[in-house]
């Protein structure tokens, strides 16, 4: 965290606010406020520590419902005013048990025209990014019945077998098999990959920022 508390600008009640991201998902997931003290907690236990304006106290994000954050980045704007602070959550963000406190919409065409207008294209980034998206939920909500959730059940031995028995099967593909079972394959094992990534945190956008750092070395 390349800053000092001293640098950001507090407002007249000594607050500032600290939009929180899941670092699975890119998700917004509450807004709060935080003074001196909060800020300093949250950076010295990793985990988000907020000033109530309601109950004129700190507050430990979790210390009631279980339901923490683990901090994993913290940043500050432009204008040094606001924080973002990029969490991985262990359990709904909002007090409804919504996952984000964001997850009401206004009801207006125009707002539905724009949003078919600018649909995700389906290329293979976004089909990743949803993908990741979704498992990103699942690793969260845990729903019944999900094949996703027994492996997260199953913990991270399950999921690294998987992940070589796939592995396997691809190589096999590709050595004597169909292109059709290659694809198969491979979109297999990059499932299992996936699932690994949100397992252990690891966002897709640190594979493409490694990705484009190595293809900006220059050729030895």
């Amino acid at each position: 965290m390349n800053f000092k508390i001293e640098d950001l600008k507090f407002d007249e009640h000594g607050l500032i606010p600290a939009i929180v991201q899941d670092t699975r998902t890119g998700d917004v997931l509450m807004l709060a406020y935080m003074n001196v003290e909060s800020l300093r907690r949250t950076i010295d236990t990793s985990e988000t520590w907020f000033w109530s304006r309601s109950r004129n106290k700190l507050w430990h994000k979790g210390e009631t419902s279980g339901n923490t954050q683990t901090v994993t980045d913290i940043r500050f704007d432009c204008d040094r005013d606001a924080l973002l602070v990029i969490v991985r959550p262990h359990g709904p963000a909002c007090h409804t048990g919504r996952q984000s406190c964001f997850h009401n919409r206004f009801e207006d065409k125009a707002f539905e025209m724009q949003a078919d207008a600018s649909a995700t294209p389906d290329t293979l980034e976004a089909t990743l990014d949803n993908l990741y998206s979704l498992l990103s939920s699942r690793y969260c909500e845990r729903p019944a019945g999900s094949y996703t959730t027994r492996l997260f059940d199953e913990g991270i031995q399950k999921i690294l077998a998987k992940v070589d028995e796939e592995s396997q099967e691809t190589i096999v593909a590709g050595r004597s098999e169909s292109n059709q079972r290659l694809v198969e394959e491979t979109s297999d094992l990059l499932y299992h990959l996936l699932v690994l990534l949100v397992q252990r945190g690891v966002r897709l956008s640190d594979i493409r920022e490694e990705l484009t750092r190595r293809r900006r070395q220059k050729p030895k």
